[in-house]
């Protein structure tokens, strides 16, 4: 760890322990954060890693009318498309006590995302900050949809980016929407979750290099990294 950092790196004996750990420790910083506000904002990831701790989570003792739900970014496919993360969070996470949460959406109904940001930007702005972000990462150092191969890269890690950014890797079959850097590191709490040594490997690359080469860095500062190798 450089600098001033305050990121916090828990290495767990195997990824079940870390699973149950991490659906606790958001369910108390959700807790903790709707006893001081109406509502509390909790971004997720898509993809694989994350379906465990969602089957956990969804059963928590938490407020769960009182918190919206909303990706850290999405491909830009209908909701129902099997390459989908909203159809993961409505499978897993949307289930259980927390089927009462609402979710905010990452698609409408238009061709592009440049289409059909407009409509979305707006509700998602009245609800920042994130109370809690959970960010998986990448072997290539990406998290969300901030890949060190998107054209749309220094965009997205702009300061005064759009809270919402339409991007277009080349190592991606569709295009995409993530939400921007700084929403993302603006999150109360950050918990960033990942197994295997090819991945902790990448995050202590990731501690040398600026964020345009390996954008998990823009999310580090005051995060909790939770880790298994297996």
């Amino acid at each position: 760890m450089e600098g001033d950092w305050r990121m916090k790196i828990e290495t767990y004996p195997d990824f079940d322990m870390l699973t149950l750990n991490v659906a606790q420790r958001i369910a108390g910083d959700l807790n903790a954060a709707l006893l001081h506000q109406d509502r509390a904002l909790l971004a997720v990831p898509g993809g694989t890693t994350p379906g465990p701790i969602f089957d956990d989570l969804c059963a928590a003792d938490i407020e769960w009318s009182r918190v919206d739900i909303i990706l850290t970014d999405e491909r830009w496919v209908p909701g129902d498309h099997p390459r989908s993360n909203t159809k993961l969070l409505k499978e897993r996470l949307l289930v259980n006590r927390a089927a009462e949460a609402s979710l905010l959406p990452l698609h409408v109904a238009t061709e592009t995302p440049e289409e059909g940001l407009p409509k979305l930007i707006p509700g998602l702005e009245a609800r920042l900050p994130i109370s809690v972000a959970v960010l998986g990462m990448g072997a290539d150092m990406h998290t969300a949809s901030l890949f060190p191969d998107s054209a749309e890269l220094t965009s997205a890690l702009a300061q005064d980016a759009p809270v919402l950014i339409p991007v277009r890797p080349a190592s991606q079959p569709e295009a995409r929407v993530t939400l921007a850097a700084h929403v993302l590191n603006g999150a109360l709490h950050k918990h960033i979750v990942f197994k295997g040594k090819d991945k902790r490997d990448a995050l202590d690359a990731a501690l040398h290099l600026p964020a345009q080469k390996a954008p998990i860095r823009a999310v580090l500062d005051g995060a909790t990294v939770h880790y298994s190798e297996s």
